[in-house]
């Protein structure tokens, strides 16, 4: 069984539970598939998060936490390189974005809670990585 995040041309967001991708695709190409709040049946696949489960990681000797660490520090390295940081004007950015007001492009920053609700009411996606602390400083 796998689960997707599904969004319709209307912008509502929702999931469906699918014995596998393939199940997925005949019902989506039958119509079979609509949205929960408008009944749209022109539905896509949306990005959605994922998880590891920490038993795993812990008895897999070849993941050790330095390893671990390592990995973090390029993802964090990529999203430095890549996405602008717009600090803490994050949810208003991406609002902009989202309405169309200025160009799509890769943003990073901070929201509070309130703000992360309000861009999730709103079905803009996104999601949070945890930024390791830079080695090199006191915190």
């Amino acid at each position: 069984m796998i689960v997707f995040d599904l969004k319709c041309s209307n912008g509502h967001t929702f999931e469906g539970w699918f014995d596998d991708s393939h199940v997925f695709d005949k019902h989506k190409a039958k119509g079979m598939i609509a949205c929960p709040v408008c009944e749209d049946t022109a539905v896509s696949k949306v990005p959605s998060a994922f998880a590891i489960k920490a038993s795993q990681i812990a008895t897999d000797s070849s993941c050790s936490q330095e390893h671990l660490k390592n990995i973090g520090r390029k993802i964090a390295d990529f999203v430095e390189k890549n996405f602008e940081d717009v600090g803490s004007k994050f949810a208003t950015e991406a609002l902009k974005m989202h309405y169309g007001v200025s160009e799509l492009k890769n943003i990073r920053g901070t929201s509070t809670e309130k703000e992360e609700k309000t861009l999730k009411d709103e079905g803009i996606n996104f999601f949070k990585i945890p930024v390791p602390a830079d080695p090199n400083t006191d915190t």
